[in-house]
């Protein structure tokens, strides 16, 4: 074959590996913005997808109807929850920042006691409120040059909100091709796969839907339940805008072991605040209520569908999220299992080879002499005699 191999078939080769090459990076330049989009319709697709099919293939209705139907439903779950929290924070923003102006106005600026019998920087917080209520005016003009000298990070903090909700648009809207095509997406990819690794590539995409849909239902479930429990929690303790809170703690709920951040920092505000028995009596109910969520649910539904050790989809979470970003949450325990599932197979594959006892054979240059036992040799005499 190689001497077929002349000068304008390899010229050939490299033209074509270099526009294949130059195609790809192209294509990759051109989607780049909406793989993460992407990647999140197609995990809201998969672990939701049985519910298509029953609107499909129970109540017979057409594909297109059945992946309307199923994305505005998921529109409405996350944008409703979505418009709720804005629309709180911005009115907790509000009221803050009046408070806070009026406060400096009158020049009544003050934080609790416990702050300022902090060691180290308890005395500079003092000077700071005695400078800012002895010049109020002067405090309000300082504050108004800051903002307009860092105009600028209003405008990053815009562009990021604003790319953030052009994703979440284009993945709902990706999500409803989804839907609709996915059936004939899969087999394609999957053809396409075995194709280039065989048949053994089913074994690697079945793990894949079953990591995928544990770990969604795991970190989903898990976060909502931690996220009611501490709203009912921060309810009863009269913790300020208990709705915004639940929203808060529910987001950072699906990181793992991210939950007693929120309700540890409402106790320690609640504390501060002189609260005393409110924030034990939170701080209690996050320990021994909101936590044990996490170390129960997560564990059960991931590792028991999974068949994987926890401790491996922990670090793939977060490996994930350091690596991906917020969709890493996902991706990460899917690309660790992949490679389990390789590893698996391979001591599958070379079991004999590894576990085989290791047989000894001694040659008769190597065999072991026998010990000299000077008792043996008595015996043997008094029985000769």
């Amino acid at each position: 074959m190689i001497e077929n191999w002349t000068k304008e078939f390899i010229i050939q080769r490299l033209l074509a590996i270099t526009l294949l090459v130059a195609l790809f990076v192209l294509c990759f330049k051109v989607v780049q913005f909406f793989i993460v989009p992407a990647l999140w319709a197609a995990i809201l697709a998969y672990v939701t997808f049985p519910v298509y099919e029953f609107f499909h293939e129970k109540v017979k209705l057409s594909p297109d109807f059945s992946a309307a139907i199923m994305t505005v439903s998921i529109s409405l779950i996350i944008g409703v929850p979505l418009v709720i929290g804005v629309f709180i924070l911005q009115q907790e923003a509000l009221s803050l920042i009046s408070n806070l102006v009026y406060r400096i106005k009158v020049g009544y600026l003050d934080v609790p006691d416990s702050f300022k019998d902090l060691p180290i920087i308890g005395q500079q917080i003092k000077d700071v409120l005695w400078r800012i209520n002895k010049n109020p005016e002067g405090t309000l003009e300082a504050f108004r040059l800051w903002v307009q000298s860092h105009l600028y990070y209003g405008k990053v903090a815009f562009d990021v909100v604003f790319s953030g909700l052009a994703k979440l648009g284009m993945a709902l809207m990706t999500l409803f091709f989804f839907y609709r095509d996915g059936t004939s997406l899969v087999r394609q990819i999957r053809q396409a796969l075995r194709n280039i690794i065989g048949n053994r590539i089913d074994g690697y995409i079945d793990s894949v839907g079953t990591t995928t849909r544990a770990v969604v239902y795991g970190i989903g479930l898990t976060a909502l339940a931690q996220a009611l429990l501490a709203g009912i929690g921060y309810y009863f303790a009269g913790a300020p805008s208990p709705i915004l809170l639940t929203i808060v703690t529910f987001i950072i709920a699906l990181i793992p072991f991210g939950t007693p951040f929120v309700w540890g920092g409402v106790s320690v505000w609640l504390l501060s605040q002189g609260h005393t028995a409110e924030g034990i009596g939170l701080a209690l109910w996050g320990v021994f209520v909101i936590s044990w969520v996490d170390n129960l649910i997560r564990p059960i539904v991931i590792s028991g569908a999974t068949k994987i050790p926890f401790i491996i989809i922990f670090i793939g979470v977060l490996g994930g999220l350091t690596a991906f970003g917020f969709v890493g949450l996902f991706i990460g325990p899917v690309v660790l299992a992949i490679g389990l599932a390789v590893w698996r197979e391979w001591i599958s594959q070379h079991k004999n080879e590894i576990f085989a006892p290791q047989d000894v054979t001694l040659s008769d240059s190597n065999a072991i002499a026998p010990v000299h036992n000077p008792a043996q040799d008595t015996v043997s005499g008094n029985e000769s005699t």
